[in-house]
């Protein structure tokens, strides 16, 4: 069994890694996170210590180690902007760390923990999911046995609605959670990456607060992606069921299934780490390459090879300055 503390329990994403930790029989020790509304902790580790105030928390995981009480890992579901901070203070206690996507925001910010990964000979694992969903590990080897020098036509779509608390918390804010793709399209990007090679061409051709859309050119695909979270954004048939969220990718002229499979995937995650097999700092850094140059891009509008969806109309949004 090994010893856990988190940092984030009170975020979207919280309580599946609560349930990682739980189903692959390890404890929790401890968790932080400045909003207290964190009552999922009692379907997990009730017995845990919580805190709201990072000093007091810092100074537990202290006592702890002087007490001779081992800590494990790190786990760290902050927002995007604290992932490079609450890493550090992983490696510093003497931890491996377990971080959500986006691991960093930075590229550059991967060189600077793989450093301390070398001088604390802790390691730092990501969370990429999606490469151990069977559909995409399928995929990739269907890529892989198929012709050498065939170049894949890839349309990616992913639209998840939310509402207008989105623009007042921290992943409204560019500065915090990178804007939309490095939000919900990282692991995406990812996963692309890890199909169809290396980045070749990095073009953007709409950035705005709810939406943004581009062409990446791979080495094995042509890829026009859009990603919002504009619910008007949605298929009609998709809203008129009452749904809020689509997300297709089409490969030439066939669907890609992968929509079921997604439920479990933070416990596989935990198992592989467990067992020595998680995805490194370095390997999430061409995803972070890739958001980072979306990020940084003048969107060059309307032209070119660009993903029908991105025609839509934009409205101004009135929480947006």
């Amino acid at each position: 069994m090994k010893n856990f503390v988190l940092i984030g329990a009170a975020g979207f994403i919280a309580p599946r890694h609560l349930k990682a930790i739980k189903q692959t029989e390890n404890k929790l020790l401890a968790a932080l996170d400045p909003f207290d509304s964190v009552g999922v902790m009692d379907s997990y580790f009730p017995q845990a210590d919580f805190f709201t105030e990072f000093e007091r928390f810092d100074r537990h995981i202290y006592k702890l180690k002087r007490q001779g009480t081992p800590i494990d890992f790190t786990t760290v579901c902050s927002p995007n902007y604290l992932h490079d901070a609450h890493i550090r203070f992983g490696l510093r206690h003497g931890t491996d760390v377990i971080c959500e996507k986006p691991i960093v925001l930075n590229p550059w910010n991967i060189d600077g923990i793989k450093e301390m990964e070398a001088e604390t000979g802790k390691r730092v694992y990501n969370i990429l999911q999606l490469r151990l969903h069977e559909s995409v590990i399928e995929l990739k080897k269907k890529i892989e046995e198929g012709p050498k020098n065939k170049i894949y036509d890839v349309d990616l779509a992913y639209l998840t609605s939310r509402g207008n608390w989105y623009y007042t918390s921290w992943k409204g804010n560019i500065n915090k959670s990178g804007g939309i793709a490095t939000n919900i399209g990282v692991h995406f990007y990812d996963m692309l990456h890890y199909v169809f090679g290396d980045v070749k061409k990095n073009v953007v051709h709409l950035h705005t607060h709810d939406r943004a859309a581009g062409y990446l050119e791979l080495e094995k695909a042509r890829v026009r992606w859009f990603l919002s979270i504009n619910e008007d954004t949605l298929p009609k048939e998709v809203q008129e069921k009452g749904l809020r969220t689509y997300r297709s990718i089409t490969i030439g002229d066939e669907e890609f299934e992968f929509s079921g499979g997604f439920t479990e995937l933070h416990t596989r995650s935990y198992e592989e780490i467990l067992k020595g097999n998680g995805f490194g700092i370095e390997v999430a850094k061409t995803a972070i390459q890739i958001v980072h140059d979306i990020r940084h891009q003048d969107p060059v509008g309307l032209v070119g090879d660009y993903h029908p969806l991105a025609g839509l109309p934009l409205v101004k949004h009135p929480f947006v300055n």
